[in-house]
């Protein structure tokens, strides 16, 4: 068995998720990270054997075959194009740019060098979610009229609740929607088969100035500071958004997408409406999907290798009654995308910087339609 050389750009939360991960595949070795912040702790930390302050440097002399971006959206785009005119392959955090015209070169650039390419929606990866996908598309339910849902979290709440994703500047023009509104609108899409085509979306703030500490903040930190240590700061991001979409095969939904929902840490919900019969995935209860029959009972579907469709099994690697939840859906998800690099001919579920292109669009769309307040139409590109 071939093991790859993996490199980690930023070591918060997800940096140190992703880490953890990889090294459950077994094919894989973390072999450094890098970080402006404080690498040397964190390779300590995390048992990484090298270490640097720059990423660039970093792929000079490590010779990895990947890297993972997990660093603040206003990077990614300089990190991923440096790793692949060095031809390494990407994996990449959410949203994957901040820009149109960035992940538009990203994917260009990533096709010509003939790298696999990767952004971790890992919500495909639930098996729940992928068993969805699969009777959605043997007709189970029906041709579907209804997508509707919910992403909603609870970080940000509080006025001195303080995190770089609040920022334009590094996280792009909209925050809740980049930053967990594309997780929703990937999966949807992912599961149904259909593409957004359109949106209508009306976005609220909270907190229009907000008490940022003057020392570093990590995500989802919980550290409490005295009232000098704060400066106030003008907030030009959503905290909520509230969309409505029209997709290509004729369904409408809607979803709502808040980083300020006050006992909903992370919370995702997932309604489809088909002609036969309806479905709904909670992230709370990953595990399990609820069919809704009209004239029968509604039927509630647990993980197993006896439970779901054929194609799922792969995707499940613990016997009934053992829950596999966010970091088993990442551990998927990366498996997807090395063995995409190990056998490029393959067919692969991993969302790639196409998919990641896709997003973008989204992302921005909807954020001319706020400010427009009305419709705006999402071409179907050829991607």
């Amino acid at each position: 068995m071939r093991i790859y050389r993996a490199g980690v750009v930023g070591t918060g939360f997800v940096g140190q998720v992703h880490i953890e991960t990889l090294r459950r595949l077994n094919n894989v070795e973390v072999v450094a990270l890098a970080d402006t912040f404080n690498a040397k702790s964190s390779a300590e930390k995390l048992n990484v054997p090298d270490y640097f302050s720059d990423y660039k440097e970093m792929i000079e002399k490590m010779n990895l075959d990947s890297i993972h971006i997990c660093t603040p959206n206003n990077t990614h785009f300089e990190i991923a194009m440096y790793a692949m005119e060095h031809g390494v392959n990407v994996i990449c955090e959410k949203p994957m740019c901040t820009t149109i015209d960035e992940a538009e070169q990203l994917a260009a650039k990533a096709k010509e060098k003939k790298l696999v390419n990767g952004v971790n929606f890992h919500n495909r990866f639930y098996p729940m979610n992928n068993h969805l996908k699969n009777v959605i598309k043997d007709g189970e339910l029906g041709d579907i009229f209804s997508i509707t849902g919910n992403y909603t979290q609870d970080w940000l709440l509080f006025e001195t609740d303080y995190s770089w994703r609040l920022n334009s500047k590094e996280s792009g023009s909209t925050r809740a929607v980049a930053d967990i509104g594309s997780h929703w609108m990937d999966l949807a899409e992912y599961v149904t088969g259909q593409k957004i085509i359109a949106v209508n979306a009306d976005f609220s703030t909270i907190h229009p100035t907000r008490k940022k500490p003057k020392g570093v903040v990590l995500a989802f930190s919980k550290d409490k500071f005295s009232e000098d240590d704060y400066q106030d700061v003008k907030i030009d991001t959503e905290d909520n958004a509230n969309v409505l979409f029209k997709f290509s095969n004729g369904a409408k939904g809607s979803a709502f997408f808040s980083q300020v929902i006050a006992g909903k840490s992370v919370d995702i919900n997932l309604q489809i409406g088909g002609y036969k019969k309806s479905a709904e995935w909670h992230s709370m209860n990953c595990n399990s999907l609820i069919i809704g029959n009209r004239d029968s009972y509604n039927e509630f579907i647990e993980k197993g290798i006896a439970t779901v469709h054929p194609e799922t099994k792969p995707l499940i690697a613990y016997p009934f009654g053992h829950a596999e939840g966010f970091p088993d859906a990442f551990k998927q998800s990366f498996a997807s995308i090395y063995a995409d690099i190990e056998n490029p001919e393959g067919t692969y579920e991993h969302a790639t910087f196409e998919d990641g292109l896709h997003e973008m669009i989204l992302c921005q769309k909807i954020f001319e339609s706020n400010q427009k307040q009305g419709w705006i139409d999402i071409p179907l590109y050829n991607y």
